[in-house]
């Protein structure tokens, strides 16, 4: 893979991720106010982990 291929593909997964930050803090106090929101969060809080750890495996 190139190198200028794969440095564009870290700017997207980064960007992904600032967005991601952006709204989660937007929708915080909306979260903080209702448990069973709160726990849904949690869970996908969770599952982006593991995509995460899946991808960084996938990239070694």
């Amino acid at each position: 893979m190139e190198k200028g291929h794969m440095s564009s593909i870290v700017k997207g997964v980064a960007g992904g991720m600032i967005a991601g930050v952006a709204v989660g803090m937007a929708g915080k106090a909306m979260i903080d106010s209702k448990p069973k929101m709160k726990k849904k969060a949690n869970k996908a809080i969770n599952t982006i982990g593991q995509f995460v750890d899946t991808a960084q495996y996938l990239f070694k």
